[in-house]
């Protein structure tokens, strides 16, 4: 057993401040122009490395198959472009919500990527990491890099940006919405323009999805009108979580109060740099 086994890694969730479609490609596949901010709102995943040579999970409590698992699907990944015949065991905590467009199960294969890469001693590249990502999700990528960044293509075109320390309130109504849903949905917008990085930056853009879920998903739109007492909200990623940026900690914390009685909610700081990545850097 490794002497990292109980060692708890996060993975940390995403917004999207804005997310563009600005076209279709040939394989059907969408061409996204967005801005991801990490926040530090994590699951936890640990690994017990050893020499079975098969990735297993054990049991969670959430309804997602093993063989289904970003996180098994990620290191078993990984053994295939390595070579590796050892095994993991992976046990996941899980605190970020599924189905909210907060990339949950992106995080969770992005660390399990970087940390068995680590514990197997593959040794490959962040660069090379990132490629393997790329065929596990379009927001994989982003979380394997562990820097917010605008992201151009796929999700796989990604430029780091420094953003600072930001406070977000995030609201998660009680529904999932489904990707494949999302994108195939007859009315979204998909000749969105792409904005460059002054103007991302400064906070313009859209969400083209939250009109699409809005309209679909009741919860959604009541959390979006609740959240405008403080702000601009917007739909992060393709829903349902939606999220308002206010000044200061102490203003994000009294939102948070005040809705918690009718809402799943949280103050959430942003975040330039993965915790992740500073806990691989440290050991």
């Amino acid at each position: 057993m490794n002497r990292l086994a109980e060692t708890w890694w996060p993975a940390p969730a995403k917004l999207n401040l804005f997310l563009h479609v600005t076209g279709r490609r040939a394989d059907g596949y969408h061409e996204l122009d967005t801005l991801f901010q990490l926040v530090d709102w994590s699951d936890e995943l640990a690994f017990a490395v050893d020499d079975s040579g098969r990735v297993r999970r054990q049991a969670v409590d959430y309804d997602v198959a093993e063989d289904d698992d970003l996180a098994v699907r990620a290191a078993r990944l990984l053994q295939q472009h390595a070579g590796v015949d050892r095994g993991a065991e992976i046990r996941v905590r899980k605190h970020i919500p599924m189905g909210a467009g907060l990339g949950g199960g992106s995080t969770d294969a992005a660390t399990t990527l970087l940390v068995l890469n680590r514990l197997w001693g593959v040794g490959f590249s962040v660069a090379k990491l990132a490629e393997l990502a790329l065929e596990l999700g379009a927001d994989v990528p982003v979380f394997v890099r562990g820097h917010s960044a605008m992201a151009e293509g796929v999700g796989e075109r990604l430029q780091p940006v420094q953003l600072g320390i930001r406070h977000y309130v995030v609201v998660v109504p009680d529904v999932r919405v489904a990707t494949r849903w999302a994108f195939a949905a007859p009315d979204l917008k998909r000749s969105a323009p792409r904005l460059d990085r002054t103007r991302a930056l400064s906070g313009h853009g859209e969400n083209v999805f939250e009109p699409v879920v809005a309209a679909h998903f009741p919860e959604v739109a009541e959390a979006l009108d609740a959240l405008r007492e403080w702000g601009e909200p917007k739909l992060s990623g393709t829903g349902s979580a939606v999220f308002v940026p206010v000044p200061d900690q102490e203003l994000a914390n009294r939102a948070a109060r005040e809705l918690k009685c009718r809402y799943n909610v949280r103050a959430v700081r942003g975040v330039d740099r993965s915790s992740v990545h500073q806990m691989l850097e440290s050991e």
